[in-house]
């Protein structure tokens, strides 16, 4: 049985011999200009919600005093141990609901870099017995030469599968051009999957939000003749 052909359209490379990817990212970084006198307050927590966020704020990181750091997912965590960024806290649910299920937090100064489209249900969550300072780092911008070319290749037949990691990816996906008809989508968290359904499409969930949770999904899709 030849193996499932699938678009992977996060920003990140993801390798694996059970599948064979087409890495296409929808999304571009366009970094954001911000108020760096907010790095002279000492902070209780700096918690990174992506690998993006560590990767555009690892250059500020001498410039802040911080005790703790919290991470969501384990690719960030991965990504913070690689840089030799020690990790206090990951929640056992990769989301933004899974850690504030888990981290208990009262009267503590948390600083949050994060994308400028960030869902604000972290920031202002937190923001209830604490005091956050959110710093918009970057933000996500439409790659139309990639989303024209995955169009493209659902118009040859020549997928099995298209993957979403975030709502702006699936945004971006569905509101630039002509969409063609494709029944065999993928999202790595709920978010991501709620916002492919508004947009009126079947959605197969990871189990957890990991590449790796979402091929294994699309394996078992493929076992059951489904793909």
């Amino acid at each position: 049985m030849m193996k499932p052909v699938i678009v992977m359209t996060q920003t990140s490379k993801v390798q694996s011999n059970l599948v064979n990817i087409i890495h296409k990212p929808l999304i571009q970084i366009q970094e954001l200009s911000f108020n760096e006198h907010l790095l002279n307050h000492d902070y209780d927590w700096l918690i990174f919600s992506s690998k993006n966020a560590v990767k555009y704020f690892y250059e500020y990181l001498k410039s802040v005093k911080v005790k703790k750091v919290a991470v969501i997912g384990e690719k960030t965590a991965q990504y913070c141990e690689d840089l030799n960024i020690n990790v206090d806290f990951m929640p056992s649910d990769f989301s933004q609901e899974g850690f504030l299920k888990e981290f208990n937090s009262m009267n503590q100064r948390i600083l949050l870099p994060s994308s400028q489209l960030a869902r604000p249900k972290l920031a202002h969550q937190l923001n209830i017995n604490n005091v956050v300072i959110k710093i918009d780092l970057y933000k996500p911008i439409p790659h139309h030469q990639n989303i024209n070319e995955v169009k493209q290749l659902v118009k040859n037949n020549e997928l099995d599968a298209i993957t979403f990691s975030s709502s702006s990816a699936v945004r971006y996906y569905f509101e630039n051009g002509d969409t063609p008809e494709f029944h065999h989508y993928y999202a790595i968290g709920k978010q991501t999957a709620t916002v492919l359904k508004n947009y009126n499409q079947n959605v197969q969930v990871a189990d957890s939000q990991t590449s790796e949770s979402i091929i294994a999904k699309i394996l078992e899709s493929r076992e059951n003749n489904e793909i």
